[in-house]
C-alpha cells in the first residue's frame, strides 16, 4: 500500500507499508524533508512497524513522538503529518495527479445559480459522471451568501442589504457569510472524489484541498496559511475563507467533497459593515476589534489586475496537476436552473433557519 501526504507549509511525505493479520508491516517513511539525526529515520519506521491498522493518525502519531530522541530535528515533516500519509495509504487515497482535471470559467451568473451548479457539479463527480473540477466563478450582481446553517435575520440587515442591491442566498455547505461584489471578489469551487481526502480529518482536508492556492499566492509575492478551521491568511490580514460539504455516491456509496473558498480582492469594508450584522463575538475570536481589519484584499498585497490574480491561479493549479478547459452540460445546467427554481431562489430555503 502507498500513500502520500504534503504537510501543510512542509514538505511531502511518502509511506509505503503492507497489512498482515491486522496490523503494520515493511513500513518505509521517505520524502522531501529534513530529518535529523539521519537514523531517526529508522526510529520512527520502528515505531511504527506492528501498529494496529485500525489505528488513527493521532496515535500513530504519539507512537513516532513517544520513540524519537529528544535531540530530532524535523523540517517540513511532522508526526502528524506521517500519521496521515500511513492513514491514506491504508483506506487507498487517491492523489491529486490521478485524474484528469477540468476547469469551468463560465460568464457571470446569478447568486442563485452559483449555488445550484455547486450541487450539480458535486454530484455528477460523486456518481463517476463528470472528471473533478475546478471551477472559477463570475459573479452577475451583489450578493451575501449565508451557510447553510446560520440564522438569516442575525447574519444579515434586510436595508442594508436592500440599500445596495444585494441579493442573498443560501448555500449548502456550512461556514460564515460571504459578502459578494462582482468585481471585488473571487471564489472558486472544487468538486472532487471523496477519496482524495480519504484518510483526512475534515479539518486536515481544508488545508490539503488549498495548498494549491498558498503555492499560487506564494509565485506573486504573497506568504500565506491556513488559519484554522477555514480561513487563508497573511500577515496582513485574513484573505479567504472555505467551505465544504460532503456528498454520498449512488446508492450511499462513496461520495464526493464541495469545496469552496471566496478570496477577497478589493472589499468595500464600510459597505459590508451595512449588510452584515458581524457580532462581537465573532471579532473578538478572530483576534481584533474592528471588522475592517479582519479582511486584507489581494489588490493591495499583489497590485495586479482581478483577472490577472485569476489568470495565475489557474496556471499554478494547471501546472501541478493539470487541467482541461472545459463547460457546464446542457443537463446540468437544465438540472441547476431546475434547483434555483424549487430550491435556491425560493424564500422556504433562503430563511430555512430564520
Amino acid at each position: 500500500m502507498h500513500g502520500e501526504y504534503k504537510v501543510p507549509g512542509g514538505k511531502l511525505v511518502v509511506v509505503d507499508l503492507d497489512v498482515e493479520e491486522g496490523v503494520l508491516r515493511n513500513v518505509r517513511v521517505a520524502g522531501d524533508f529534513f530529518l535529523e539525526p539521519d537514523d531517526a529515520i529508522f526510529s520512527i519506521n520502528t515505531a511504527l512497524e506492528g501498529s494496529p491498522s485500525s489505528t488513527d493518525a493521532a496515535g500513530l502519531a504519539a507512537r513516532i513522538t513517544a520513540a524519537l530522541p529528544e535531540s530530532t530535528v524535523m523540517l517540513g515533516l511532522t508526526a502528524e503529518g506521517i500519521g496521515i500519509a500511513v492513514r491514506r495509504a491504508l483506506t487507498h487515497a487517491t492523489e491529486w495527479n490521478d485524474y484528469d482535471w477540468q476547469l469551468v470559467h463560465m460568464e457571470p451568473q446569478a447568486p442563485a445559480l452559483h449555488m445550484a451548479l455547486d450541487e450539480v457539479i458535486t454530484t455528477e463527480v460523486a456518481a463517476g459522471r463528470r472528471a473533478p473540477t475546478l471551477r472559477v466563478w463570475e459573479w452577475a450582481s451583489p450578493s451575501v451568501v449565508i451557510g447553510s446553517f446560520q440564522s438569516l435575520r442575525n447574519e444579515v440587515d434586510p436595508q442594508g442589504a436592500a440599500k445596495h442591491g444585494m441579493t442573498v442566498v443560501r448555500r449548502v455547505s456550512g461556514g460564515g457569510a460571504m459578502f459578494v461584489e462582482p468585481m471585488s471578489t473571487i471564489t472558486y469551487s472544487l468538486s472532487v472524489p471523496e477519496s482524495l481526502v480519504s484518510g483526512l480529518s475534515f479539518a486536515d482536508s481544508y488545508s490539503y484541498l488549498d495548498d494549491w492556492v498558498l503555492g499560487a499566492l506564494g509565485d506573486m509575492g504573497i506568504k500565506a496559511w491556513y488559519q484554522p478551521l477555514n480561513d487563508i491568511a497573511t500577515e496582513a490580514g485574513k484573505i479567504a475563507g472555505a467551505a465544504q460539504k460532503r456528498m454520498v455516491g449512488p446508492d450511499g456509496g462513496p461520495g464526493a467533497v464541495l469545496h469552496h473558498v471566496t478570496m477577497s480582492y478589493d472589499i468595500d469594508a464600510a459597505k459590508m459593515l451595512e449588510v452584515l450584522r458581524i457580532g462581537k463575538e465573532k471579532m473578538s475570536d478572530k483576534g481584533t476589534k474592528s471588522a475592517k481589519k479582519r479582511v486584507d484584499p489581494l489588490r493591495r498585497q499583489t497590485g495586479l489586475a482581478r483577472e490577472q490574480v485569476i489568470e495565475n491561479m489557474i496556471a499554478s493549479f494547471r501546472d501541478r496537476y493539470g487541467l482541461t478547459t472545459g463547460d457546464v452540460t446542457a443537463e446540468e445546467m437544465a438540472r441547476a436552473e431546475e434547483l434555483v427554481r424549487t430550491k435556491f431562489a425560493t424564500e422556504e430555503w433562503t430563511a430555512r433557519v430564520p
